[in-house]
């Protein structure tokens, strides 16, 4: 497999959040409830997405304060990185702030260096816990379009949007990478700017201010 099939993806965000429930839902389709605080580990997994067959490395970091200080300057290397928040913790969200201040600084250093800038998707978690919710769909959609970040929302409990938040990024990241080549504007396609509705589920558009449900089914907001 040659290199323009490998895409690194850095997982990041607060401790608790979910971010190894995620990884490990991709790589291996289980699901962790129980907590064990990660340090960094990595993880490698083939996914199809468009026709093409991807090699991704997915890296999943320590969310713990006290472990931030280890983050490694491999990691910022990444060709995207995913923001992970747990919607029934606001301070998951808030906590975004630091890993997000790296990697505008990284961003900044690339554009600077003439390489392909790193995309960004923030992922709303345990959207299975409604009843819990402390984050609306809307809080969480325009902090990142603020930041000019994709955002989903994923259940890694009930499997909800994790193989999709991952074909977004490897999408995203082919068309960074064209973009860089040609020059020309990036390839989009309605599915990527449009919510994603599945036959026989009910969802709310975005924005309509309502959270009953509105994101607990396979969506694709932004």
């Amino acid at each position: 497999m040659d290199d323009s099939n490998r895409i690194s993806i850095t997982v990041c965000g607060d401790g608790g959040c979910g971010k190894s429930s995620i990884t490990l839902r991709l790589v291996r389709s289980q699901w962790t409830h129980e907590y064990d605080p990660t340090i960094e580990d990595s993880y490698s997994v083939t996914r199809t997405v468009d026709g093409r067959t991807y090699f991704l490395m997915l890296t999943d970091t320590a969310g713990q304060e006290e472990y931030r200080s280890l983050w490694a300057a491999s990691n910022l290397q990444s060709d995207a990185f995913l923001l992970v928040y747990d919607i029934t913790n606001p301070r998951s969200l808030d906590d975004l702030h630091h890993f997000m201040s790296m990697i505008e600084m990284e961003k900044e250093r690339r554009i600077d260096s003439g390489e392909v800038e790193p995309v960004v998707i923030v992922a709303g978690n345990k959207c299975d816990l409604q009843g819990a919710r402390q984050v609306t769909s809307r809080q969480g959609l325009e902090w990142a379009r603020s930041r000019k970040c994709g955002f989903m929302e994923t259940s890694a409990r009930e499997m909800v949007n994790i193989e999709e938040t991952f074909a977004l990024i490897v999408q995203r990241v082919v068309n960074a990478r064209r973009l860089k080549v040609s020059g020309g504007p990036l390839i989009t396609s309605k599915s990527r700017t449009q919510p994603l509705t599945p036959t026989n589920e009910k969802i709310n558009q975005v924005g309509d201010g309502k959270d009953n449900g509105g994101f607990w089914s396979k969506l694709r907001c932004w």
